[in-house]
């Protein structure tokens, strides 16, 4: 059975999808731009933003019952790939335990200008 996941702790959709889908227990979270929801400012600087994504994507898995420790892949986009090294002491905090598979890519430009957006799969 397939259910809508939506959280007002994350920003709202900036196109026709949803923050999150959960099919049969496995829940894919969409790439989370660097939003503040109450606000609606993006951070300055890629922790500032990796932070922002983490904790919108952190949001939409409580609303679905799950936290971190539930993720099992996720996607990282990079406005720059100089930004690595950066991004990834940020992402460590929010993943302590059993890490989740990853993939990081540089793309050509993300969003509202962000510097990082990130989604998830966890289950």
């Amino acid at each position: 059975m397939k259910r809508i996941i939506a959280s007002s702790d994350a920003p709202a959709a900036i196109g026709p999808y949803s923050q999150a889908v959960e099919l049969n227990g496995t829940v894919f979270v969409s790439g989370q731009l660097p939003v503040n929801p109450a606000t609606g400012v993006i951070p300055d600087g890629i922790e500032a933003q990796t932070r922002q994504s983490l904790t919108n994507i952190m949001a939409i898995l409580k609303e679905a019952g799950l936290d971190a420790d539930n993720v099992v892949k996720t996607c990282v986009l990079l406005a720059d790939i100089k930004d690595f090294g950066a991004m990834n002491a940020v992402y460590a905090e929010f993943f302590q335990n059993d890490k989740p598979a990853r993939v990081c890519y540089q793309v050509a430009a993300l969003p509202k200008g962000a510097l990082v957006e990130i989604d998830a799969i966890a289950g």
